[in-house]
């Protein structure tokens, strides 16, 4: 099952598409981390998989085939966004009663055992709260839906890496708990490098990576050799490539672990972080075979 299909979808804000021709597939049970450079796409298209946003054209669906924004589709999803979108001058327990009374499910117990164990006060206001709390009133409301999938878009860049960390660490008890999927936005790759177990990369107009991060760690390396050798590296599936005077460091792609190193050259592991870096620099780098595959706006427009 996928959690997030689409096929031809696109979105536009008066003459500029901010989302153009996306065909891909985010499958269920994973934690799949969504990257791209700014104005790729990825608001947009979470937007439009929750239903904040009506397509301009193509079509998406959710949880195996539901219309997004659908009363079914809404019931087994929950989202949290970058601005924790939450009424400031309500009460901790005003926002309580509110989620619960605008969802069919809500689990009040658990909400009000995770903010007790926060140490979240019911009688403060949403406003009053740090930045880290504010975040994890907002995940509890989440949870507490009990959603099938979970869409977090940018949810760690303004707290600081203490928050960072507690709302990952929730998050993360809750899939093993529940096995509830999550798609997550964000720039920040260290802490998707250490949740995220599938990685979809937006860049150049098109998704260039869409696997299970093992999967692509184990056909991606990088090999340090002479810089001189210029008839290695064209024989080689250059992803990236770093040269000094003497030496060049490549990143590339490889059939698995067993491709033999090229004479003169040797051959180290690549991290997430490295790899996520080399793609987004080389936006016309060839992507990975898969289901997935989307067009975004053109480099001449601004996307969202």
């Amino acid at each position: 099952m996928n959690v997030i299909e689409t096929s031809g979808l696109g979105k536009r804000y008066r003459q500029t598409w901010a989302l153009r021709e996306c065909t891909l597939a985010i499958p269920a049970g994973h934690v799949t981390a969504l990257v791209g450079p700014n104005g790729a796409g990825k608001t947009t298209l979470l937007n439009l998989g929750v239903g904040l946003a009506t397509p301009t054209a193509g079509v998406v669906t959710v949880l195996g085939g539901v219309p997004a924004g659908s009363p079914a589709a809404l019931d087994g999803i929950a989202f949290v966004a970058q601005d924790m979108p939450l009424y400031k001058p309500l009460s901790v327990a005003d926002m309580l009663h509110l989620t619960r009374n605008l969802n069919r499910r809500f689990d009040q117990g658990y909400a009000l055992a995770r903010l007790g164990e926060l140490g979240i006060p019911l009688k403060r206001k949403a406003g009053k709260l740090s930045g880290g709390q504010q975040a994890q009133l907002a995940l509890t409301l989440a949870l507490a839906r009990r959603p099938r999938l979970l869409v977090l878009d940018e949810p760690l860049a303004n707290l600081d890496p203490l928050a960072r960390h507690d709302f990952m660490a929730t998050v993360m008890a809750t899939v093993a708990e529940h096995g509830m999927s999550v798609v997550l936005s964000s720039h920040v790759l260290a802490e998707l490098e250490r949740v995220a177990d599938y990685l979809i990369l937006v860049s150049g107009g098109r998704v260039q990576v869409a696997d299970e991060v093992d999967s692509l760690l184990s056909t991606h390396r990088i090999l340090t050799g002479p810089a001189s050798d210029a008839r290695t590296r064209e024989e080689l599936m250059v992803v990236h490539e770093r040269r000094a005077e003497a030496q060049a460091h490549l990143l590339v792609r490889t059939s698995g672990p067993t491709d033999p190193v090229p004479p003169g050259w040797e051959a180290h592991p690549v991290s997430l972080e490295e790899l996520v870096l080399a793609y987004l620099r080389e936006p016309g780098a060839a992507a990975l075979p898969g289901p997935a595959r989307t067009n975004n706006a053109a480099p001449t427009e601004v996307a969202r």
